[in-house]
């Protein structure tokens, strides 16, 4: 993640959150990106060190980022993030496009199909990965 985030004026985050990835994106990175990168999480809240990507905003290294997702969520009224000047929050809607409702309607009536019929069902989460 160092050597990726050195040379990364723009880190977008979509991994999954697993135990390998908690707190992915810590001081270590912050401190290596290039002076006014932006971050964009659109993954998982736990992903992210909170404290130290305020801190990253705060004394300017960060130009900013762009949220969809937090540690806790709904986030708090009082949260920093809420007034940051170089914090853009977005309501964990990354994922939705035009025609997300009718690819999500259709694969749950596959499914529902496959299970069915006895079918291996497609998108099943690898509880061992966490993904």
């Amino acid at each position: 993640m160092l050597m990726l985030a050195r040379t990364s004026d723009i880190l977008v985050l979509a991994a999954p959150h697993t135990a390998s990835t908690v707190k992915l994106l810590d001081r270590r990175v912050f401190d290596v990106l290039p002076e006014g990168a932006c971050i964009i999480n659109v993954s998982r809240g736990a992903l992210v060190d909170e404290g130290a990507l305020l801190h990253a905003l705060d004394d300017g290294r960060l130009g900013g980022c762009v949220l969809d997702v937090f540690a806790v969520e709904p986030l708090p009224p009082d949260h920093p993030f809420w007034s940051h000047p170089r914090v853009l929050v977005s309501p964990h809607v990354s994922c939705v496009s035009d025609r997300f409702w009718e690819r999500e309607t259709s694969l749950i009536v596959e499914n529902v199909g496959r299970y069915r019929t006895g079918r291996k069902l497609r998108n099943v989460v690898d509880r061992q990965a966490g993904y």
